[in-house]
């Protein structure tokens, strides 16, 4: 069974048979899926309070705590995530199918890092700190961007009506 038949414009196929046997018998793909969207979730909670902190000054604090929430949150679905991609793929990270996903992760979890690293050493200012949290929030929206258009492109190929 070819994977995609470039003459008639088919993009790859995600997963070969074997692997989406093992994604969809995988105890981590159901964790994935639980986990995205309490991320995004608790992602929005935060981008409310960041950005309420910006505007009028007041909740620092419960910025900064939903901040270090979506941060243990990320590393969560992160180490989760290299373990999903090991059962289905064989590979912790950079298996082809997600690579670039993976590599705008890595840029996710750096600027998240940075955040905290920031706060913990008082480098910047309370404003300062959440502009570094703004930026990591939008190289992270780019990246569920990214895993929802895969998600797309996999229900597509299993001829799951999207």
């Amino acid at each position: 069974m070819s994977r995609s038949d470039p003459a008639r414009g088919d993009s790859p196929s995600l997963y070969t048979p074997e692997q989406r046997a093992r994604r969809d018998s995988s105890i981590w793909t159901v964790v994935q899926g639980v986990l995205a969207p309490v991320q995004f979730l608790v992602f929005l909670v935060s981008l409310a309070l960041v950005l309420r902190y910006l505007l009028t000054g007041s909740g620092y604090e419960a910025a900064t705590l939903s901040v270090l929430v979506k941060t243990g949150v990320l590393f969560l679905i992160m180490v989760t995530g290299a373990v999903w991609e090991k059962v289905v793929f064989g590979q912790y990270l950079l298996a082809p199918a997600f690579f670039w996903e993976d590599v705008v992760s890595f840029f996710v979890i750096a600027l998240h890092t940075l955040y905290v690293v920031v706060l913990l050493n008082n480098f910047l200012s309370p404003v300062g700190q959440m502009a570094v949290a703004l930026a990591a929030y939008l190289l992270y929206v780019v990246n569920a961007a990214q895993f929802l258009l895969k998600l797309r492109q996999a229900r597509v190929q299993a001829g799951v009506p999207a």
